[in-house]
């Protein structure tokens, strides 16, 4: 992991070095390890696909930063921001290259399940 130290004495790392973009979690590498959140900058080509999961105890804010994605079968466009309340399962297709924010919290290990709650 990258930590490098400039005049000002800040610390610096790279995202791609990061965790499939989380950089704030019980992850490692991390900027912040702790439970009590997640957070990601993620990036997907065009015609990914993540299938139908939800979470059972974490609140997932994503920000569409840039691009276009298709989940339920509704089109978001950048600047949309979506709050996905625990057991509300959604899946997820980039329509065109696509950056996220992803927020989690609490942070939740193994917290991700497929398909529809209490299927």
């Amino acid at each position: 992991m990258s930590k490098v130290h400039n005049e000002n004495d800040m610390k610096v790392f790279k995202l791609e070095e990061m965790t499939k973009g989380w950089f704030v979690g019980n992850f490692t590498p991390t900027v912040l390890l702790t439970n009590q959140v997640e957070v990601a900058v993620k990036k997907y080509k065009a015609g990914e696909y993540e299938s139908s999961h939800h979470h059972k105890i974490a609140t997932e804010i994503t920000v569409i930063t840039d691009g276009e994605v298709k989940m339920n079968d509704v089109i978001y466009k950048s600047g949309t921001i979506l709050v996905i309340e625990p057991n509300t399962p959604t899946d997820f297709l980039a329509i065109t290259d696509v950056t996220t924010t992803v927020v989690k919290f609490p942070g939740a290990s193994d917290d991700k399940y497929l398909g529809e709650p209490n299927a």
